[in-house]
């Protein structure tokens, strides 16, 4: 599957999301926070893996697929809750406008390496070169994450 931006979607990705989400929902802990946000049309809960990071002092989140659901869900909705292993927060993510993104985006294969490889094989990048990342300001959305 193609999105409008030309990324391939591997088709393994939600079926491997809804595994993890139900996994970590059983209590198993995993290298990655579940983010629950109200869907933007049917307002039901819908929760996603993301893999929080930290870039000087201050915790961000990378939608790494271009036009993901997820973060069309979180620019319609107010709050979110982000639960790590049995910790929940509600929170509240903020866009990151392009150009004060550049920076975090050029950390990120070093900050969150395990993002790296679903991002080349989706075709959103092809290395894990940092200037390849600070590319996708603009296209792929990064938001701080704020206590609600």
């Amino acid at each position: 599957m193609t999105d409008s931006d030309g990324v391939r979607i591997p088709r393994w990705l939600k079926p491997m999301n809804r595994a993890m989400v139900a996994v970590s929902r059983i209590g198993v802990s995993l290298p990655m926070s579940l983010l629950t946000v109200p869907g933007r049309k049917s307002g039901k809960p819908r929760t996603t893996p993301v893999t929080p990071f930290e870039y000087n002092g201050i915790e961000y989140v990378l939608c790494g697929i271009p036009g993901a659901d997820w973060a069309k869900n979180v620019r319609a909705a107010d709050t979110a809750e982000l639960r790590v292993g049995r910790r929940k927060r509600t929170v509240r993510l903020v866009e990151i406008p392009a150009a004060d993104s550049v920076p975090v985006l050029r950390e990120y294969p070093r900050l969150v390496p395990t993002g790296v490889p679903v991002m080349i094989k989706s075709g959103v990048v092809t290395s894990d070169d940092p200037d390849e990342f600070a590319a996708l300001a603009g296209r792929c959305v990064l938001f701080r994450i704020e206590d609600a």
